[in-house]
């Protein structure tokens, strides 16, 4: 009898557990953008709705974050000359997520003597070197435009 309750508890935890797997992402994409350059930004850009969209018809996920640090981290800022583009793409798209150097951000503000303010999509992290780092430790592959 001990035996089957084992049996119906670890049948139930599985079940349990059955919907968080199928949730994750079947691929999943590192984008490093360090440049100011629009056309860098438009190529990283570029580069995440094709691969979504080529998984898209195969019926398959995939997560994608977009990394900037240095001089790109111009991308993820209020001026950014890409910013509408982030807009409506992370509206068609919740697996995409922006990155931000907190190191790059902080060295910034100390140079201008102000806050600089990020598009609201972007999500700050400690150091963007660090972030694709751990990125690519679990399982992300690694493109820079």
């Amino acid at each position: 009898m001990k035996l089957l309750k084992v049996i119906a508890v670890a049948t139930f935890v599985a079940a349990l557990a059955a919907p968080a797997f199928a949730a994750e992402a079947q691929h999943k994409l590192a984008i490093h953008v360090d440049q100011n350059d629009p056309q860098v930004m438009n190529m990283a850009l570029n580069n995440a709705k094709n691969v979504r969209s080529f998984y898209e018809d195969k019926g398959e996920t995939v997560d994608i974050e977009i990394v900037t640090y240095g001089p790109g981290l111009k991308m993820l800022t209020a001026d950014s000359p890409v910013k509408d583009r982030i807009s409506a793409m992370s509206l068609e798209d919740d697996n995409l997520v922006f990155a931000a150097c907190g190191n790059t951000l902080e060295g910034m503000e100390k140079k201008a003597g102000k806050k600089i303010e990020l598009v609201s999509e972007a999500n700050v992290v400690p150091s963007g070197v660090v972030r694709l780092m751990e990125l690519q430790e679990q399982g992300y592959s690694y493109v820079r435009p």
